[in-house]
């Protein structure tokens, strides 16, 4: 495993240095979109509503929208506050560990002592077993700031994180405001039928079962040799170099210009008899830039038509993009 963050415990006057690692991964069978005509592999942009330029993920901002104005907040802005150049987890308090809700736990992330000696490490997690106390902290990870459990799991020391309080919507069920009548028999019927299903719990007992499926299905294909070549569909060269994206956009607006062109011309489209169909599939596949997807536009439409296109694309660029899109 790799350390996440790294960073000091600290109450009251004890230093604890530690390093965290997430507690949990993800077991999901990773699966990728493909066209279902040839299994071309299907990605997506980052594409600026404005100019319709692909925009680098290093040169993305944060921006607020109330509805009337925004306001962006550059990697300096957040940066500069507070709590996001702390690198303490400052304990707030010590509850009984009954008094924490299950609802509101989320992430869960393993701390390890990050010290010569873990005399202070092993000293708090001790004192949190004999006492069954679980502490309340504080910390800022990844431009939030956290509130979490610190307990322990084993030899372990585990921070989980809580949900704020305003995070936890209220269960106002009508129905549950509803008066009935449970007879004694009726309760004690359901109390035997929950102690016939009772046992320890053992998470080891369980498995995904869809996932182990989809794993057998993937594998009995392959066996099969039901599986396309993956330097062909998916491009190799193309993986190598950040991959071959699709221009979801360019690809929208030739789509809306063969149709256009076939609507008014019929068989004077340079598509065949498909109705261009076929041939928005292949400028989909070719699209990669502004300028490949604009080339091919203009080269098979008709010349009016992509003349007209040509000056409402210089003209109106942030509309034209807002349609599409």
């Amino acid at each position: 495993m790799r350390s996440i963050w790294k960073g000091a415990l600290t109450f009251g006057l004890v230093n604890v240095p530690v390093k965290v690692y997430s507690a949990t991964e993800d077991h999901d069978v990773p699966l990728h979109q493909v066209h279902n005509a040839d299994g071309g592999r299907i990605r997506y942009q980052r594409i600026c509503e404005i100019d319709g330029e692909v925009v680098p993920y290093a040169d993305i901002d944060r921006a607020y929208d109330d509805g009337e104005q925004t306001v962006v907040l550059t990697k300096d802005d957040l940066a500069s506050l507070p709590s996001e150049r702390s690198r303490e987890i400052d304990v707030v308090e010590f509850v009984p560990s009954e008094q924490i809700d299950l609802l509101t736990l989320d992430k869960a992330y393993y701390l390890e002592p990050d010290s010569s000696s873990p005399k202070s490490y092993v000293l708090l997690r001790k004192t949190l077993e004999q006492t069954d106390r679980t502490a309340i902290v504080r910390f800022s990870l990844r431009q939030k700031t956290r509130l979490a459990a610190l307990r322990v799991r084993g030899e372990v020391l585990v921070l989980q994180t809580l949900l704020w309080a305003d995070e936890v919507r209220e269960a106002a069920f009508p129905a549950l405001d509803e008066s009935v009548r449970i007879s004694a028999k009726e309760l004690e019927m359901s109390a035997s039928l929950v102690e016939s299903f009772s046992s320890d719990f053992d998470p080891e007992a369980f498995t995904d079962e869809y996932q182990e499926e989809l794993r057998t299905l993937i594998d009995a294909k392959l066996e099969k040799g039901d599986a396309l070549d993956t330097s062909e569909t998916f491009g190799e060269k193309a993986e190598k170099e950040g991959g071959e994206v699709i221009d979801l956009m360019e690809a929208l607006r030739a789509s809306v210009e063969r149709s256009r062109a076939a609507r008014s011309g019929g068989s004077k489209t340079s598509d065949g008899g498909d109705g261009g169909h076929a041939s928005t599939q292949t400028n989909a596949k070719k699209t990669t830039t502004k300028g490949a997807a604009k080339k091919d536009v203009d080269e098979k439409a008709p010349a009016k038509r992509g003349a007209e296109k040509k000056t409402a694309d210089k003209k109106t660029p942030a509309k034209k993009s807002a349609k599409a899109s």
